[in-house]
Parts: structure tokens; C-alpha cells; sequence
């Protein structure tokens, strides 16, 4: 059985909190507005990918693939 991975809206909402900065401050620092970024906090909206990319910026995030194992051959 697959272990399941966690999404990453979750790990993004996880960066978002653990990043020690406020919300608001968030929304200042990347434009998108305090009650969409709420929104989204709350999993009642999504974020653009260009918002995506703003707070991916702001919080020192990157993207890196997880390597893939392979089942053996038998």
C-alpha cells in the first residue's frame, strides 16, 4: 500500500503558519488580498497560481521533486 502524500495546498497552508508571520502581513508583503489569503487559510477558496507563486516567494519556498521508488521486478 502507497503511503499517502500530503498535498500541497496542505504544506503550503502548513508553511504559512509556521512562517511566524501574520496574515496580514502576508497579504502586504504579496499583494493578494487579506480575505482571499483567509479564504484559502480555511480551505473555502483557492489561490491563482500566480498567488501561488507570490507567497512562494515571500516565504523562501521551493518546489523539488520526491524521488520515486520502484516496485522490484520479481
Amino acid at each position: 500500500m502507497k503511503p499517502k502524500r500530503t498535498r500541497l495546498t496542505d504544506q503550503l497552508r502548513a508553511a504559512l503558519e509556521g512562517s511566524g508571520k501574520s496574515r496580514y502581513q502576508i497579504s502586504l508583503e504579496t499583494g493578494i488580498d487579506a480575505a482571499t489569503l483567509c479564504r484559502f487559510m480555511k480551505r473555502k477558496g483557492g489561490l491563482s497560481m500566480d498567488g501561488l507563486d507570490r507567497i512562494g516567494e515571500c516565504l523562501g519556498l521551493e518546489l523539488r521533486p520526491v524521488k520515486q521508488t520502484r516496485p522490484r521486478k520479481g
